[in-house]
Order: C-alpha cells, then structure tokens, then sequence
C-alpha cells in the first residue's frame, strides 16, 4: 500500500481481485478433458467401438445442480460510478443531503483537513477497475434421453452475484487530505441476481459400463435484476443507486419507485459431463459449461464468457420416489 494513503479506522477497501481462480478453473478443465480422453481410449481400445453407443438411462430425468460460477468481469463496470452510468458517484458525494452527511464523516474521524471545506472539495482520484467475486449458482432441470443417447434438457438456474472495486478519494484543492496523505481508499460494491435459463440438445455416450460422457449444445435467455450499488467511505456505506430520477439527493426528496436497472440477455452455451451411473436410481455428474452471453446492464451490454464448474444429482424416470 502506498505509504501516503491513509489508513481508515474501519478498512473498506475489498480483498484483493482474485485473479487465480480463472488459473485453477482452466487447470481443472483441462485435467477433466485429459482424464475423458484416456478413458475414451481405453473404452476403444477393446475392439468394441463402445464411443458413439449408449446404454445407459433413458426417458425422463429430472436433476438439481450446484455450481461454482465465474462471470466476465466487464459487466461489472456498470457499478463503478462514472459519468455517465446509471448511478454515480458523484451524484451522491456533492449532493447537499448525502454528500454533507460523507464530509461530516470524514471531519469527525480526523480523517480530512481544513482545506476541505464542503464535499464540493472531494474528488475521486482514480474510479474503480470492477470485478466479479465467484458465485455460486443453484440450478433445478429436466432431462430427456432417447434410446440412442441423443435428447433435450431444460434447467433453470440462480445466482447472486457481487461485484467490487476501490476508489480513492483525494483533495481538489491540494495534493493531500491530511498531512502527508494523497488519498482516502474507498470501496464500492455491487449486487444482482442473475437467472440463467437454458435449453440444449444433448448426446450421451459409453465410456465404460459405469461411466459415460454427456456434451450439451444449446441457447441461453437470462434476466439481470440489480438490487444495489453503494460505495464505502471509511467504515461507513452510501447507496448510489438511482432512486432520485437522475437528480442529486438532497434534504426532504422523497424517493421514485425503483424500476430494475437490469433486464433479459441472451446468448449460447456448451457442456460437458462426466457422469457415474447408479443402478436402479439415476446419475451424479461433474461437468463445466462455457456460455456466451449478452448481460443486459445499460451501457455494458457486449458479449461476455461465463464459466460454470457444476455437480449433478440427476434420478431418472422418478425411480427415487417408487
């Protein structure tokens, strides 16, 4: 940390971006793709051409899965509070109700100089660079497998996702705000809930009499609700989500009706599972998906990839409950 940036009583910077996990989930990836490969081959190997034959379950199937979820990151700008966005941080940090409310923070903990006389002398020095944290997604599907491994799938999944950053905060009217401080690290946050609706054409094969590999291909519509944008300043926290109609909060506004700042995306996905069969009741299977989606957040609506490492419990034709 920069030895001139000052230190709040109540640290509100977020962990720090991890980036490592994009590493290990390429890592585990690969390893589950070499791993089917050396069972494919050897599943051939015995003269029995098993690769693109299927004996396994088949009719209706119905599965919940729980899943480790990655989204690309770029969406996540929506909530870094630049102009221009939806919310901002500006908007809040020089209105005469909140804005006041941060500087007399800011006073009272010894935090800021007599050169900063109003918020209007608050300036943000460096905005936010956003990032999505993991999440983890629940999902519930149907499945149907035809006599010769081919079928349909439908599955529903949720999950509720956080975004993060810092920001600092700095003088407008000189190079620090106490002392020999340049800056006051601040965080900022986002939250949505992110539905995931998919529909795929699946094909399963043998790879041993236990074991066999599904490969799902298919379309994707999803929703966005955003439930918050706030930011952090010194242990303490302000939504800078839009209630206000675009004005600046200030003593006595009263608050709109809050209209979801999300709305439906869509794109593409595939899939692959390594599933184990079990006799008399259905399957588990481990798999990775690879969607490639429209997040409809406004001004960041571009294409993006989202990863999913996910763990299925699937029983087939109801057998669990006869």
């Amino acid at each position: 940390m920069d030895p001139n940036a000052l230190t709040d009583p109540a640290p509100c910077e977020p962990p720090p971006r991890p980036t490592a996990h994009r590493r290990c989930l390429r890592g585990v990836c690969m390893c589950l793709f070499m791993f089917l490969v050396v069972l494919t081959a050897a599943a051939r190997s015995d003269g029995r051409n098993r690769f693109l034959s299927y004996s396994g379950n088949e009719g209706l199937s119905v599965f919940i899965d729980a899943s480790a979820f990655w989204a690309d990151d770029y969406s996540s700008g929506f909530y870094s509070g630049i102009d221009g966005n939806a919310n901002t941080i500006y908007r809040v940090l020089h209105s005469q109700r909140d804005g006041t409310d941060i500087w007399y923070h800011l006073k009272s903990n010894g935090l800021i100089d007599a050169s900063i006389g109003t918020c209007d002398d608050l300036t943000v020095e460096e905005f936010p660079s956003m990032y999505y944290r993991s999440a983890f997604m629940i999902g519930l599907g149907l499945h149907y497998t035809y006599r010769n491994g081919f079928g349909w799938l439908l599955r529903f999944d949720i999950a509720k996702m956080e975004a993060a950053g810092a920001f600092n905060l700095a003088n407008s009217k000189s190079t620090t705000v106490l002392n020999q401080n340049h800056y006051i690290r601040c965080g900022m946050l986002g939250e949505e809930q992110r539905i995931y609706i998919d529909l795929a054409i699946t094909k399963e094969v043998d790879i041993s009499p236990w074991l066999n590999l599904e490969v799902d291909l298919g379309l994707n519509v999803n929703n966005t609700k955003v439930s918050t944008n706030a930011m952090e300043i010194a242990g303490r926290t302000w939504s800078i989500l839009d209630v206000w109609d675009g004005q600046s909060p200030y003593v006595g506004i009263g608050e709109y009706e809050y209209v979801n700042q999300g709305g439906l995306g869509y794109g593409v996905f595939i899939a692959a599972y390594l599933g184990y069969r079990v006799e008399g009741l259905g399957a588990v299977k481990l798999g990775y998906s690879c969607h490639h989606t429209r997040t409809n957040l406004k001004g960041y609506e571009a294409m993006g990839w989202h990863h999913q490492l996910a763990l299925r419990f699937e029983v087939n034709n109801f057998s669990f409950f006869s």
